[in-house]
């Protein structure tokens, strides 16, 4: 993985010494709120309902065992024992001291690792595949492009004052589970008729108020261009995005209003001047970067190890884990296998520090020493042999991380909602508790299959509400806490955005809400096919009247034969 160099070092290390001062004087009294504000969020400090929250950035979800670690000291040291892992690939703690946070940028910039740019109308963090590298669909490794593009973009003097924050996404394989479609700028590896690589260029993505799949502005362009390209994207932006209306300066509302053709002219018009500058990439910057993502140590092994198949045939738990938990590798022998944070019970995405610590020793024995974040909100060892799956599913059991439900209803991802957001209008975690208990048969829920079911506290969308199978966002109505339902969306290369089912509902509702959509779905759906397939086939009228057919209140429990 990608080491800082003498520059990354003298830059982190002179941020943190810069924010140190801001936070003496701020104490000190020597400056307001006011202006201390833009200066705390530029190092990813939010002040949230009850304490101060700390989002530190994961550059396109890659980890170290030793940062993993220093998550852990954070956590004991400096929070209440735990941290929350984002759809975004970074990590927040929620119960931060102001006057602690300068030593916890130090610590960070001991591991190589800083909170810079995790808010503010900048670039944000660069996110990518979370299985980038190893996938067995992948096209190229997008981790070295990732890399430069995080370089490139930090503390750019031109783009440090953007209209709104935004965001990129990078995918190289054939599936896009770096959900480029709803990004400020989503590229795609693809490949021309000579075989050259290059990238397909959407913009304007994006969820929140108005959400809204990206547009293609370019279907080809040669990956020396990459910068250049994305320069002139970004100028067109910070030149013409609208400041006057933080809810209308989003990239996707300036496509909207001038059109995807105009908006595409002005790019090129602007690139023309840019293509042959000094942010052309060489071939000698790429290699040297991508220098730092060379294969681990690989063994030569068979494509299916004897004993991993016969665990399979011999324990059926640790076969559904396999099942869901374990994804295709692109060496033979070896496999991708992900560690659920979604044990009902727990709020989505956190994980304790005894969780990371132990983790991180799962990493360093069985996977090379790296781990992965996914958008999803669970944790990645990229690189273990089939032969050692048994026993890393063993161990991870005995931490709350082995459970088999990956791409299942349980599986939810989930931002943190009213307990701590501030701008949240309604609690998201104990929604997502009630739903996976009322769901906690883990043979139900393979009955019922896929499905991504999103929950977000507000209309900013960090839980991705707007393209789960199932969506719900949390409402303000007349003071209360309330809950709309969406139906239909979808990440991945057949991305689509929910429609909205019709008036929303009550907290202690959403169980059997859920319910008896699914109810729907089995009645509707042909053979195996899957909710979000049968959720586009039939449309949201079915789900619509069989929800609101009799009020909540006066259903009884109608137990599994409702599912028959």
């Amino acid at each position: 993985m990608y080491r800082y160099d003498q520059y990354d070092h003298q830059i982190v290390k002179e941020r943190a010494a810069q924010y140190r001062d801001q936070v003496r004087r701020r104490l000190a009294d020597e400056l307001t709120e006011d202006e201390f504000r833009p200066l705390r969020l530029q190092n990813g400090l939010y002040l949230q309902r009850h304490a101060y929250m700390l989002r530190i950035a994961v550059p396109y979800g890659l980890l170290s065992t030793r940062q993993m670690r220093m998550f852990a000291h954070i956590a004991r040291k400096h929070d209440r024992g735990y941290g929350h892992f984002t759809t975004r690939q970074n990590i927040q703690f929620n119960w931060i001291n102001l006057e602690e946070t300068p030593d916890i940028l130090d610590k960070l910039a001991s591991v190589e690792m800083h909170a810079i740019q995790t808010s503010g109308n900048c670039i944000r963090n660069i996110t990518s595949d979370e299985y980038c590298g190893v996938a067995a669909d992948e096209i190229i490794d997008p981790r070295p492009y990732a890399e430069i593009l995080r370089q490139w973009s930090t503390f750019h003097p031109e783009f440090a004052y953007l209209p709104r924050k935004f965001k990129i996404a990078i995918n190289g394989a054939k599936e896009d589970r770096a959900a480029t479609q709803v990004h400020d700028i989503g590229l795609t590896v693809v490949k021309n008729a000579q075989g050259e690589i290059g990238f397909r260029v959407m913009v304007g993505g994006g969820m929140g108020r108005t959400p809204i799949l990206g547009s293609v502005i370019r279907e080809f362009l040669p990956w020396q261009h990459m910068m250049s390209y994305i320069e002139a994207i970004m100028r067109v932006y910070n030149q013409y995005g609208r400041r006057d209306n933080m809810y209308k300066a989003r990239i996707k509302i300036l496509l909207k209003a001038i059109g995807v053709e105009e908006f595409s002219r002005q790019v090129e018009e602007e690139w023309a001047d840019l293509k042959d500058s000094p942010s052309t990439l060489t071939t000698k910057e790429f290699q040297r970067v991508a220098a730092y993502f060379e294969p681990p140590a690989y063994e030569n092994l068979p494509s299916l190890d004897a004993g991993f198949e016969q665990a399979k045939a011999d324990n059926k738990a640790f076969a559904r884990w396999v099942e869901r938990n374990v994804k295709a590798h692109k060496m033979p022998g070896y496999a991708i296998a992900v560690l659920s944070l979604k044990k009902t019970g727990t709020p989505p995405g956190d994980a304790t520090a005894e969780q990371m610590d132990f983790v991180a020793d799962l990493a360093d024995r069985y996977s090379f020493g790296e781990l992965r974040v996914t958008h999803q909100q669970n944790l990645v060892l990229a690189d273990v042999k089939q032969s050692e799956l048994y026993a890393l599913w063993q161990e991870a059991k005995t931490h709350g991380l082995a459970t088999p439900n990956l791409g299942l209803l349980t599986d939810i991802i989930c931002c943190p909602g009213g307990d701590f957001c501030a701008l949240a209008n309604a609690k998201s975690i104990p929604i997502a508790e009630a739903i996976a208990e009322r769901f906690d048969d883990l043979d139900f829920q393979h009955d019922i299959g896929d499905i991504d079911l999103n929950i977000s506290g507000c209309i900013n969308a960090c839980g991705h509400h707007h393209v789960g199978n199932i969506g719900i966002l949390g409402v303000d109505k007349d003071g209360a806490e309330w809950y709309q339902v969406s139906i239909g969306g979808a990440q991945g290369n057949t991305s689509s955005i929910g429609k909205i089912i019709g008036p929303s509902f009550s907290a202690h509702q959403m169980p059997t809400v859920i319910e008896r959509i699914l109810q729907v779905y089995v009645r509707e759906r042909i053979e195996d096919e899957r909710f979000i397939d049968t959720a586009q086939r039939i449309g949201v009228a079915p789900f619509k009247e069989h929800v609101y057919a009799l009020p909540i209140k006066e259903r009884h429990n109608l137990g599994e034969d409702a599912y028959a």
